[in-house]
């Protein structure tokens, strides 16, 4: 009897420890778009002891882009069950958002995938008592031009085409443009529904940096975190961007690489290089090697060569920013502030990114990260 009942007991435990699991990998946000970044890869968990909480405790608000949503997310995991005394709030609303609520004093950090306008920098200033917002390159990750065309499993489109195709100027699948960057791919009779963001976002003002870069001739707008071209279906948010296009054949949208899952097949784009490139973390890091920090005093806000020929190079990559007070940080979130940047730019922190379908930094420009969060006051 009393080892039936230590067997019913194990099982009983056993279950406890599955259903747990499982529920841990079910938590998340709506805007997450991917299974992943909840942490059912082992790439994605750090070892809590690697983690410095130091002082840090209470409540960390922060908003902004919904690009780095899944990596923050995962980051987030890792950094409360290190430091429980830290509950991090991290709503993604978006990089116009985000940089908003920060030069409003709402938010102890916030997230963008542009650097900070020389005006939002003026507006931090009343916020950053001494100092002001700098810019901390934290992520980097390949923009997918995801599509959703029965019959097509395969796609290659260039900068001209891609920049037509979202002004309204190729508007059906099987054009000609198309299919002669697909020789043999069976294009349907089908029209194109392009989708783009509703609201202010960095992954737009990054989408189209490229188009300007690239296709200079095909993309005449200005450019900026607001869509601008007239025509296609808009929607909130990278996730909304993803259900639009999955739920519409004939779709095409710009997003993140994490929202292109669940039957949406992704772009190569002819850069010119020996061969067509792939969104991909690896891409995106040879992307980002070659970028510059234009930045100056302790903001690091990157310059990218969004035209590269360079072979395996994805040139549809973004960085997102943590943007923070170089000086002036509100007292009661300061550590708090400080040990979860500390984290997420440290080895294991950038460590996740690949895992999730995100890039790190390359080691030349988040060591500097490192040397300028230790200096945040």
């Amino acid at each position: 009897m009393k080892l039936q009942r230590m067997n019913r007991r194990a099982l009983s435990l056993g279950a406890l420890a599955v259903s747990g699991a499982l529920a841990l990998t079910a938590c998340g946000s709506d805007d997450t778009g991917s299974g992943k970044s909840g942490g059912n890869s082992s790439s994605a968990t750090a070892a809590a002891g690697s983690i410095k909480c130091d002082d840090a405790k209470g409540q960390l608000l922060a908003d902004g882009s919904s690009a780095q949503k899944n990596a923050i997310d995962a980051w987030v995991k890792n950094f409360t069950q290190a430091c429980s005394g830290v509950q991090v709030n991290y709503k993604g609303s978006g990089s116009g958002a985000g940089v908003t609520a920060f030069t409003q004093g709402q938010v102890a950090f916030a997230g963008s995938d542009s650097a900070l306008k020389p005006d939002a920098v003026a507006a931090s200033k009343s916020v950053c008592k001494g100092g002001q917002g700098i810019d901390l390159p934290m992520v980097a990750g390949p923009i997918a031009v995801a599509y959703n065309v029965s019959g097509v499993d395969n796609l290659v489109l260039d900068a001209a085409t891609i920049a037509k195709i979202f002004d309204g100027k190729i508007t059906n699948w099987n054009d000609a443009a198309i299919a002669k960057l697909n020789p043999g791919a069976k294009l349907p009779d089908l029209k194109i529904q392009p989708y783009h963001r509703s609201d202010e976002s960095g992954t737009t003002d990054n989408f189209t940096k490229y188009l300007i870069a690239a296709a200079p001739s095909d993309w005449k707008y200005s450019g900026g975190k607001a869509w601008q071209a007239k025509g296609g279906q808009a929607a909130a948010g990278s996730s909304g961007v993803a259900q639009g296009v999955k739920q519409t054949n004939g779709a095409i949208g710009y997003m993140e690489l994490s929202y292109a899952k669940d039957g949406l097949g992704t772009v190569s784009v002819n850069t010119g290089a020996s061969a067509p490139v792939k969104p991909s973390s690896d891409g995106a890091t040879k992307a980002v090697a070659a970028a510059k920090v234009v930045g100056t005093g302790s903001d690091l806000s990157l310059k990218l060569d969004y035209n590269t020929k360079a072979d395996g190079a994805y040139p549809l990559t973004l960085v997102t920013y943590e943007i923070a007070c170089d000086k002036g940080n509100k007292a009661d979130t300061l550590p708090a502030t400080k040990a979860f940047l500390r984290y997420i730019a440290s080895t294991e922190g950038q460590g996740i990114l690949s895992g999730i379908d995100y890039a790190p930094i390359p080691d030349a420009i988040i060591s500097k990260v490192r040397t300028t969060i230790e200096g945040l006051s």
